[in-house]
């Protein structure tokens, strides 16, 4: 089995650049370096691909591993025959192996064993056989001197039918008879427990459902699975055991009419019944919950994404607020690196509403400390908080503020993870959870990237059933999404923390720990160069992180761009042609226009890597983000109480599920556009429409006080 071949086949690759690849990724390249440096080798193919042939190859190894223990074990039964030996070769999927596996797994003892084990199986497989003329009843009388512990003719014969019973259940094409028929004619059906039939509990659309099992959503199957989990529901796949039977019957037994053919269509009701169907569902099920887990992953991939690649609010002197009230707003001031400059309590929400007193505090801060942003979180008492801020900028004693200083309501989830966490109490030993948090909501505007790598993406908020899909696989993904969204944008070394450092190509967590520590003992990095004075930082590491990470005040200006230092001389040789010298080509747009790529083509940089180094010219040290808007939220809608159908607010993507998106409006809670409420034309894939993050304008379709539940629609928005 060639593996690059498969995986070129199912990617629809050339096999040449997938070996490529793979070679790229054994010479211990990382994802991120071969996407951007090596675009000749791979084609241009994206993070995306790349990683698709990195798991599709660890897959087929794992496979390969297994196949090679499965055919040891036949092997050694000495049952292997050519035909299986090539099933076995061209199994593709880790469940079709264990299936044709089945028959010659080591099992426990079951009633064919036990039969065996009494000598019963000859008198079984000539019962199979079915040929017209022999008699079963006669063969087992005959016989009876032979069997071990056999009392009867009667249980002979049952012994029989059990091994008969367990050899249909065991073949792979009788079993795939049922597999196919229950997933095209089969129906997920759950029932309440009777102890919940009078609740209402967040699972009600559960207690009577019924769904086809080839077309079940992820978020049903996940809902589904998360009810019975809890014992508010059970769930099974029902489907006409009859037809199943009917084909079984015809594909074992066919037209054969005789004494056999009876004992063994009643093994087979026996082996679907007993063995096949709930083994079969059980299968089933956990195939459409893999499925459902790869799809709620992708989801929460895809949001995680929008998220980190957020548009910053900018390296600016900021106030952050985390809201309160009978414990006040705890409020701080950073300055444009995030450094904490000072912290404090106001108290203008109820019980106290001391504004006089917190407007001077921040009238004191917006001078001593140039203040341009103040981040308010968007939790218990947020929009009260952004009223009364609102407020104060809006007197005449703030008259000098007034058009300078904007304030935005940020998301904290997950804010509080950061505040209890080690990362925190190393970044604030000497202040308590409440400070830290709100430090976590201010640096969040100005950098959300660089905030939220030191969160577990599982606490940011934008997944659904996050915690009952496969945690070492969403674990993978997330750290993929960070390490990409990471790269992509670059990091300023200088000020980067150890774990946004930990997520740059080639640079692991010791590594991480080592420039801090060098940074921390030398003083700030002053060229790419000195990376490789880093303790363990290797040439390795260097080739694989230094054109990702950059250096603002370096006397060479590459250092602060996307340019890869092994290409530094063609930006020599770019400068040359134009008889300039290359700090003065650097930012010179209109001049690097003039230039035809192919002229800097040669035998160790193709067209791909020319043509970057000139668009990376052109704006150097660019952030790839966009620019920076916030929802502006109605001043007169503060509760869900406020709200009436009809009305059109603004508001921002805060999650995006397969079956609609929520946003928020300012209410502390949250609504939901339905995906038949995204567009006015038919949305099969929701990601195409909105992402978190997206400020959109949403029309009030039906507010439930009660249970907290806002309808929205996106469709009156569309031109």
């Amino acid at each position: 089995m060639d593996n690059t071949q498969i995986i070129a086949d199912e990617l629809n690759l050339a096999k040449p650049i997938v070996s490529k690849v793979l070679s790229l990724f054994a010479e211990g390249n990382t994802v991120p370096f071969v996407a951007r440096y090596r675009k000749e080798v791979t084609g241009g193919l994206d993070e995306v691909i790349l990683r698709k042939i990195e798991e599709r190859h660890l897959y087929l190894g794992e496979l390969l591993e297994r196949k090679e223990t499965v055919t040891k074990t036949i092997i050694e039964q000495g049952k292997m025959s050519p035909e299986l030996e090539k099933a076995i070769l061209d199994c593709l999927s880790k469940n079709e192996l264990e299936e044709i596996y089945l028959p010659f797994k080591p099992k426990r003892r079951t009633r064919a064993t036990i039969a065996r084990e009494k000598g019963l199986e000859p008198l079984a497989i000539k019962i199979m056989e079915m040929e017209d003329g022999f008699d079963p009843v006669n063969s087992a009388t005959i016989s009876m001197p032979d069997f071990n512990d056999v009392n009867s003719v009667d249980e002979a014969l049952a012994g029989a039918m059990d091994i008969i019973s367990e050899t249909v259940s065991e073949n792979a094409d009788y079993r795939n008879i049922v597999y196919k028929q229950m997933h095209e004619k089969g129906n997920y059906v759950s029932k309440v427990k009777k102890e919940y039939k009078e609740k209402n509990t967040k699972y009600n659309m559960y207690y009577d459902y019924h769904h086809t099992v080839d077309t079940i959503s992820s978020h049903n199957m996940l809902g589904l699975r998360r009810a019975e989990n809890e014992g508010v529901i059970t769930f099974t796949i029902e489907v006409e055991d009859e037809q199943i039977l009917a084909k079984l019957r015809n594909s074992i037994i066919g037209n054969r009419k005789n004494k056999s053919a009876c004992i063994v269509s009643d093994a087979i009701d026996d082996s679907y019944n007993r063995l096949m169907k709930t083994s079969i569902i059980s299968r089933i099920r956990l195939e459409n919950k893999d499925k459902a887990d790869e799809e709620a992953i992708e989801t929460f991939a895809s949001n995680l994404n929008s998220l980190l690649l957020a548009p910053p609010g900018g390296g600016r002197h900021i106030v952050g607020i985390d809201p309160g009230f009978r414990t006040g707003c705890k409020i701080v001031a950073l300055d444009n690196t995030g450094k904490l400059l000072d912290d404090a309590v106001i108290y203008p929400t109820e019980p106290r509403k001391d504004f006089e007193g917190s407007a001077r505090i921040l009238y004191n801060w917006f001078s001593k400390y140039n203040i341009e942003l103040v981040a308010i979180g968007n939790g218990t008492g947020s929009r009260e908080t952004d009223k009364f801020v609102n407020w104060a900028l809006d007197r005449d004693d703030a008259k000098q503020f007034k058009g300078k200083i904007k304030v935005v309501i940020v998301n904290e989830s997950g804010a509080s993870i950061y505040s209890a966490s080690e990362v925190a109490a190393r970044e604030f030993p000497d202040k308590d959870i409440t400070v830290r948090g709100a430090v976590s909501i201010a640096r969040r505007l100005q950098d959300p990237l660089a905030e939220l790598v030191k969160i577990d993406p599982k606490s940011i908020g934008v997944g659904q059933y996050q915690h009952d899909v496969q945690q070492k696989k969403l674990k993978k993904k997330l750290d993929d999404v960070v390490e990409d969204c990471v790269n992509y944008v670059g990091v300023d070394v200088n000020t980067a923390s150890k774990e946004l450092l930990s997520y740059v190509a080639g640079i692991s967590n010791g590594l991480a720990e080592n420039i801090v520590s060098h940074r921390n003992q030398n003083g700030l990095f002053s060229s790419r160069k000195q990376f490789l004075k880093v303790s363990k930082l290797g040439p390795k590491a260097f080739e694989q992180c230094a054109g990702f990470m950059r250096i603002r005040n370096s006397t060479n200006l590459l250092d602060n761009s996307a340019v890869h230092p092994e290409s530094y001389y063609i930006v020599d040789a770019i400068a040359e042609n134009l008889q300039k010298d290359p700090s003065e080509i650097i930012g010179c747009e209109e001049l690097l226009k003039t230039l035809d790529p192919h002229t800097f083509v040669s035998d160790k940089a193709g067209l791909p890597t020319i043509t970057d180094i000139l668009e990376e010219l052109k704006k150097p040290g660019r952030d790839p983000r966009k620019k920076f808007v916030s929802a502006a939220f109605d001043d007169s809608i503060n509760e869900i109480e406020d709200l009436v159908p009809g009305m059109v607010l603004e508001g921002c993507v805060t999650n995006v599920a397969n079956f609609g998106a929520f946003v928020d409006i300012g209410v502390h809670q949250d609504g939901l556009v339905h995906i038949s409420e995204i567009a006015n034309k038919f949305v099969k894939d929701i990601k195409g429409h909105v992402s978190v993050g997206d400020i959109v304008k949403v029309k009030v379709l039906d507010v439930d006080v009660e249970m907290k539940r806002i309808s929205l629609s996106m469709k009156q928005s569309e031109k």
